[in-house]
């Protein structure tokens, strides 16, 4: 109860059941609240960790429309997620130990403080380097607000069911994405952009006056910070900073035409390397890379990073393919509502299923789910609609929701097992992978979509002559709908070639997200081989050591034979 909460770390400890203790310092205490309670530690964790999210899935899922807005350029604006992503993926380097030194409501109070100043600054900014450096800020805030509403959802739960609030409290950022594909075209009519950045501000204060209302329970505080941190960040963050800008620029600018794009990957090279070999040689390092190199932790990561990059068969290839066909935002509402659905439904199966002793397998379930719907979409035409879409697309966001849980626990229980002071960098690698593998899947997608485009393009011009009666025919269709408007044959005919042009593209990019659909599948179906037989090689060793223990004689009953 809150009424020891003014006592003295020592003396309150005293007060808790085992239970009710934090994990480790810089975590709160989780008393065992009344029922009201909990259900206000669930909605304000709900609000803070979508407060968090929303605004930079706002800018990825409208970025043309404010590309018009701030009449930039389209290479301008790809930098505006960028750097979100580039400050929010670093940011964890240094916040767990932030909240061990100076505790939770230090942190609280700047990193909400700062988000909503940087609500409140974009109703004042109005040019591109402003809004920038906004985005950046909003990405170091984004990352408080993160972890904040992931420390809230857990108060929500008991102890007996601790671990489906962890599951839940890290699935939540992933709603912002369809949430604000939903919500933004209805804010764009009122007022533009301004509406958007107005509703943000609102729900940041409701998250703000929430979080001074309902405080969190105390939490240890231990003098954790050394010198060499400060060298790690300083090393660590800009080769981060580095590597995103590569993979969220590269396919826009093009990897073979900026030269700033080769010497970006070397600077980034370059300073990880610097960063992860101060560490290595440290007694107490930051990022413990001795145990980050583990087989089995690399295995994980390989699975988060691929899931990662899987997924955007969703976030990029889908909507884009549906761009191409000319659908707009608001003829998407449908497959968000199914996509935010079985997100939640997804998040939910993998906190009441969860088996702590397969881990695997729903990571193995979640790359299969993924290579069904990718191959389902790869069958996609000019004519395919969101209704086409809608059983694809919910097993994908099914996966993404069910995969993310039992990913974190196989690296909580690896932190629990092999010592707690692992678990900023699991933390770290957790969050790095994240943000980084869904840019390198961006980058994939875009990548592949745009070659295989000129590949078809090629293809489908070199079968179009003028001397083929079908295509005579087909320019005439085309014309003929301009003839009561232009009257000159040969402006007539050139507006027939224009629209077939324009047709040709159109299913050359469709047939190229075909292609796309299509490795992702193959893609996913390895990765879930890969998993499932990692899963069960255990077992099988385990059959094979029974079956060779079987045919072994027991040592007494050979001796008693013998004698």
């Amino acid at each position: 109860m809150a009424r020891n909460w003014h006592l003295p770390w020592e003396e309150y400890v005293e007060t808790l059941k085992p239970h009710e203790r934090p994990m480790m310092p810089g975590s709160p205490a989780t008393p065992d609240h009344p029922w009201p309670r909990r259900l206000q530690y669930a909605a304000t964790g709900v609000l803070v960790a979508l407060v968090g999210s929303l605004g930079n899935a706002a800018v990825t899922a409208n970025i043309q429309n404010l590309q018009g807005a701030l009449g930039i350029t389209a290479t301008e604006a790809a930098w505006l997620p960028v750097v979100f992503v580039m400050t929010n993926a670093c940011m964890n380097l240094i916040l767990v130990k932030f909240r061990m030194q100076y505790g939770l409501r230090l942190f609280t109070q700047i990193f909400l403080g700062v988000f909503v100043l940087v609500c409140a600054a974009h109703l004042l900014v109005d040019n591109y380097e402003s809004t920038l450096l906004v985005r950046a800020v909003a990405g170091m805030a984004g990352a408080g607000l993160s972890s904040l509403g992931f420390l809230y959802i857990i108060q929500a739960f008991p102890a007996a069911h601790r671990l489906k609030g962890l599951i839940i409290g890290i699935g939540l950022a992933s709603f912002a994405v369809p949430i604000s594909r939903l919500v933004m075209p209805t804010l764009l009519d009122l007022d533009g952009w301004r509406g958007f950045y107005i509703f943000e501000l609102g729900f940041a204060l409701v998250a703000w006056a929430a979080v001074q209302v309902l405080k969190l329970p105390p939490s240890e505080r231990l003098k954790v910070f050394d010198r060499l941190d400060f060298v790690t960040f300083a090393l660590f963050a800009p080769g981060v900073a580095l590597l995103t800008a590569v993979l969220g620029l590269g396919r826009i600018v093009w990897w073979t035409e900026a030269a700033w794009i080769g010497w970006a990957l070397v600077g980034s090279i370059v300073l990880l390397t610097a960063a992860l070999t101060v560490e290595h040689n440290r007694t107490n390092p930051l990022i413990n890379t001795r145990w980050l190199t583990g087989a089995d932790m690399l295995r994980l990561f390989g699975a988060i990073l691929l899931i990662r990059m899987v997924l955007s068969e969703q976030t990029s290839g889908a909507v884009g393919f549906l761009t191409v066909v000319g659908l707009g935002p608001d003829q998407l509402h449908g497959l968000f509502v199914v996509i935010l659905l079985a997100m939640i439904a997804g998040t939910a199966v993998s906190a009441f299923t969860l088996n702590m002793e397969k881990l695997n397998k729903p990571i193995a379930i979640a790359l299969g789910l993924i290579a069904v719907g990718a191959f389902i979409d790869s069958h996609a035409t000019v004519l395919t609609r969101p209704a086409q879409l809608y059983l694809s697309q919910a097993m994908i966001a099914f996966a993404s929701a069910m995969f993310i849980g039992p990913a974190l626990m196989i690296g909580i229980s690896r932190v629990l097992q092999q010592g707690k002071q692992n678990l900023i960098s699991f933390i770290v690698m957790f969050s790095v992978l994240q943000n980084v593998g869904g840019l390198a899947g961006g980058a994939l997608t875009g990548t592949l979509q745009i070659v295989r485009e000129k590949y078809h393009s090629n293809q489908l011009a070199a079968d179009i002559v003028a001397s083929d009666p079908q295509v005579t025919q087909r320019l005439a269709q085309l014309s003929g709908a301009y003839s009561h408007t232009i009257t000159d044959p040969a402006l007539l005919r050139a507006e027939g070639v224009a629209l077939l042009s324009r047709q040709v593209t159109q299913q050359a990019n469709v047939l190229a997200y075909d292609d796309v659909f299509r490795i992702i599948a193959v893609l996913a179906a390895l990765g879930c081989a890969w998993v499932t037989v990692t899963h069960l090689r255990p077992r099988w060793r385990a059959r094979a050591e029974a079956r060779r223990t079987a045919r072994t004689p027991d040592a007494s009953v050979v001796s008693a034979a013998v004698d």
